[in-house]
């Protein structure tokens, strides 16, 4: 059995992954605008989930890489626990060892404080992380309910294999989602009455599912009531949103088979009716629509995610080497996200830096000690 302290280590360091990740991807995506990358959609999107198995699976990376180690009687210790530690060791900035030493075991002794529950600080961040997971779980059953609801009362048109494409008069957004084995794709049935609106709605949400965009949304909501207190997941959350869009739009009219003119009228059409739309729709998830009304741009007097659609769809280039920008960008990320994983890993052992550390801190309490005790006889 796993012990419960490696559980909420590994948490931890989960949680600062997704806030470094996000970083690195903010300053890949700045190397891409200013390198003429801007409009390569789908190698972005790629890139974000190629990071994020990397993230999640990050753990038994690192215990494959420290058993290989192992077994070969040496490795390179990247911890930055130890670096710092070697970095004040060696003259590096001036402190107290006393006061060093309680900074570097921070993060240990609130672990183990709040593994017993031993202070009000632990009590705080057990029952923040228990009310985001169980406020994050009730919007998730909740939003599966609606969802389940508006499928279950839209009427089946067509069917292709696991696919099957439904008629709904209670939504006017077309979207498509999934269920245990068949892929739903639900359309508004006044569509029907509009062949541009119903060819580039099918066509939008073909595109998804060939994308594997319903897989992921599913992924990120399960994993969101976890993460619920982390700004850094609902940011890294609504980038793939942005991007997954982005990627199916010009996918789309690459293909050849949607002109420009009917995309945008679509998708201004569709978002006109996002905005008389009733709140059952809104929270329903897991799901990917054709296109939703930003409120709170609208509010603040931005531009809105729709806005930006459309302009790139009349500035759309195709990428002609997208493999290789994806390796080229993916290999120094991957990199990165796994050097931070092994640096931000508890120490395994006492090493040779922590043993003099140690020592320096007994030398500075006993130093305390007859200091106060000459201190004392003095004044006796």
């Amino acid at each position: 059995m796993i012990p419960g302290d490696a559980i909420l280590d590994a948490f931890i360091n989960a949680n600062i992954l997704f806030v470094v990740a996000f970083a690195l991807w903010r300053a890949a995506r700045f190397a891409l605008d200013h390198a003429g990358l801007k409009h390569a959609y789908a190698t972005q999107l790629k890139l974000l989930n190629t990071v994020f198995v990397a993230i999640v699976f990050s753990p038994f990376l690192i215990l494959a890489m420290t058993s290989l180690q192992s077994a070969m009687g040496q490795g390179v210790s990247v911890n930055l626990s130890d670096m710092v530690v070697a970095f004040y060791l060696n003259g590096g900035f001036e402190m107290r060892a006393t006061e060093f030493e309680r900074i570097m075991l921070m993060r240990d002794t609130f672990t183990a404080d709040v593994m017993r529950a031993g202070s009000w600080v632990a009590w705080a961040a057990i029952a923040a992380f228990f009310a985001g997971l169980a406020i994050g779980t009730v919007r998730l059953v909740f939003s599966m309910f609606c969802l389940h609801k508006i499928v279950s009362a839209s009427y089946a048109w067509r069917r292709f294999g696991r696919l099957r494409i439904r008629l709904s008069d209670k939504t006017l957004v077309p979207f498509s989602t999934r269920g245990l084995r068949n892929y739903y794709v639900v359309i508004p049935s006044h569509m029907l009455g509009n062949a541009d609106e119903l060819k580039v709605s099918l066509a939008h949400e073909f595109q998804h599912l060939r994308q594997g965009d319903i897989e992921w949304e599913i992924l990120l909501e399960a994993l969101k009531p976890f993460f619920f207190l982390n700004p850094a997941y609902h940011a890294w959350k609504r980038q793939v949103e942005d991007l997954r869009e982005l990627s199916c739009d010009s996918q789309v009219l690459a293909s050849g088979r949607v002109s420009v003119k009917a995309y945008c009228e679509t998708l201004l059409s569709v978002c006109q009716q996002t905005l008389r739309r009733d709140r059952v729709f809104v929270v329903a998830v897991p799901k990917v629509t054709l296109v939703t009304a930003d409120r709170s741009a609208l509010r603040d007097g931005k531009m809105t995610f729709l806005e930006q659609r459309i302009t790139t769809l009349f500035d759309a280039r195709s990428l002609r080497y997208p493999k290789l920008v994806y390796a080229a960008l993916v290999l120094p990320l991957m990199a990165a996200i796994m050097l931070t994983a092994m640096a931000i890993q508890s120490p395994g052992d006492w090493s040779q830096d922590r043993l003099m550390l140690s020592t320096v801190v007994n030398l500075e309490r006993l130093e305390e000690i007859n200091r106060l005790s000459t201190f004392g006889r003095v004044r006796n």
